[in-house]
């Protein structure tokens, strides 16, 4: 109990946060419990602050999920439940002092993890995690890797993770999120073949412009379309064909494990001239580089694609035969190559206990059924049994498993936000056929990358979750937020303007001037420690 006391006096000695002090705060009564079993003989209420999608309950408490929890344990929630600007708005709770017991879905980045318990505002769990939560103890005893990945660099935990194993290393479900998807039915009625190389996908593009692939006598066929910097929704698996290709954060390792920036290389740069060349044969959405995820999947759901990328095809053109995933491509060197994401499932933010939290063994012990792994499985995907809406599962109570169910059609993220309450959680690879089945769009993925995509990924590493101490976080987000910029918008100039040789050498010389040297070497560091760490 060291630092569990130890809390207490700070919270005492008025070290933390002024407003945190002088706001009078939302957090519950001290309830003075101790030895906590649950459910507990008499109902109490902790307040907790979350975020959630508007496809949800306003209250969820209105969740069968959470109705559940709370016969489960007898504690009742209170929840201020933010589903627009969740961090802002939980970031004036935070200056008010208005704090809640638990933010949960706390959608903090790390920075705000290490400024948070620099500044009082939550507090450090290790101690609650060896003591009072034995479930998710377990699992980071057995697997230290979490353990490591959510330690600060000053030694302390002060969050709790989302985990979710969906295959691992290049196997990973997360190894690509940008899955290109083609439009096959337009490839039959025309007689085209798949695409193999870049430049049968412009002979395929050109044709869905063209030759009215859809029969409707009109030119509304989009040959290619996307979201502009948008994550799954961008192009950049295919600037693998080119050599380096790009991630999301502009960051590859190499096999002789260095640490390299995607654009800066003229593998990029020959890329990028690829996609040039398609927006001037007219073969790129013209709203591609404004639009936003409503106005995309409309004209997915219309089939006006010919090709397009999401993680998911069911969330944009539906799970139909119409589309299929467009195989790595042979690039001009001849090679295919896949770039991996450098994406995990996982993440540290999902749950920090305030400082103003009087009822710590209660709490880590309600946030510790989480952990649990049929209350994990749930709170990731959904529950089973709701009369008044679609199902995720069905319970067998003999072997109590769950079981997924089919989909019949509808979007998978879309009744997952209805349903699941996300937060803290873990789902290990080993408690599929176990604790439950595998949904079958994660196995139907993981089966297409594991035909089209993993033979090609050449690198054996991607950049890993390294917690970085405050400093070196602020110089690189504060490098980041001008050289990202810098970057995402001379991309989006090139394609749609040219002009990339001409500028070239002085786009190089700005990187430089953004302290792209600097945060090379910063990763770098944080990658070598992470390698020395695993040894």
């Amino acid at each position: 109990m060291k630092k569990v006391k130890m809390l207490g006096l700070l919270m005492s000695s008025g070290l933390i946060l002024a407003a945190c002090s002088g706001g009078g705060g939302t957090s519950s009564p001290d309830y003075g419990l101790k030895d906590v079993k649950f459910p507990l003989e008499k109902q109490v209420t902790l307040k907790v602050t979350t975020g959630s999608s508007p496809l949800a309950p306003e209250d969820p408490n209105d969740k069968l999920i959470v109705k559940r929890l709370e016969e489960d344990t007898n504690v009742h929630i209170e929840w201020t439940n933010y589903n627009t600007d969740y961090a802002e708005k939980r970031n004036l709770d935070i200056s008010s002092g208005d704090l809640p017991d638990v933010f949960h879905n706390a959608a903090a980045s790390d920075v705000d993890l290490i400024k948070w318990a620099k500044n009082g505002v939550i507090v450090p769990v290790e101690d609650l995690i060896d003591q009072y939560m034995p479930n998710f103890k377990k699992i980071l005893d057995e697997n230290p890797e979490y353990r490591a990945m959510i330690t600060a660099p000053d030694g302390h935990i002060y969050s709790f993770p989302w985990i979710e194993e969906l295959g691992s290393d290049k196997e990973s479900i997360h190894s690509v999120n940008d899955i290109a998807w083609i439009n096959v039915e337009w490839l039959d009625n025309l007689g085209l073949d798949m695409p193999e190389t870049t430049d049968d996908l412009i002979e395929v593009l050109e044709a869905f412009k063209t030759q009215d692939p859809n029969g409707n006598g009109e030119a509304d066929e989009i040959p290619m379309s996307f979201i502009n910097n948008g994550g799954n929704e961008d192009f950049k698996i295919l600037m693998g064909a080119f050599g380096i290709g790009d991630t999301d954060d502009h960051v590859v390792v190499s096999n002789d494990k260095i640490v390299d920036f995607t654009a800066d290389n003229e593998e990029y740069k020959e890329g990028i001239k690829f996609m040039r060349d398609l927006y001037e044969r007219g073969l790129l959405d013209t709203e591609a580089f404004e639009q936003d995820w409503n106005t995309y999947i409309a004209k997915g759901s219309e089939h006006r694609y010919g090709v397009y990328f999401t993680w998911d095809k069911a969330n944009v053109t539906g799970m139909n035969d119409s589309y299929d995933i467009l195989p790595a491509l042979v690039g001009p060197d001849g090679k295919k190559h896949i770039t991996r994401t450098n994406n995990f499932g996982f993440s540290r933010d999902r749950a920090v206990i305030t400082s103003a939290n009087k009822n710590l063994e209660l709490t880590a012990k309600w946030i510790d059924k989480m952990y649990e792994p049929l209350q994990s499985v749930q709170n990731n995907w959904g529950t089973y049994g709701d009369d008044t809406q679609q199902n995720i599962f069905e319970f067998d109570e003999a072997t109590q498993t769950l079981k997924h169910l089919p989909l019949e059609g509808t979007a998978p993220g879309e009744l997952r936000q209805k349903t699941e309450l996300g937060g803290p959680l873990a789902i290990l690879d080993e408690y599929y056929g176990t604790v439950t089945t595998m949904p079958d769009d994660a196995k139907w993925r993981l089966d297409l990358l594991h035909e089209h995509y993993v033979p090609y990924m050449n690198n054996d590493y991607n950049y890993p979750r390294v917690f970085m101490t405050v400093e070196d976080l602020e110089k690189v987000e504060t490098i980041e937020a001008d050289l990202m910029e810098y970057v995402n918008r001379k991309r989006s100039e090139w394609i749609v303007n040219g002009n990339i040789d001409e500028e070239w050498d002085a786009y190089l010389a700005e990187l430089d001037r953004f302290r792209l040297p600097e945060w090379l070497e910063i990763k770098q560091k944080y990658f070598d420690e992470y390698l020395a760490n695993q040894e």
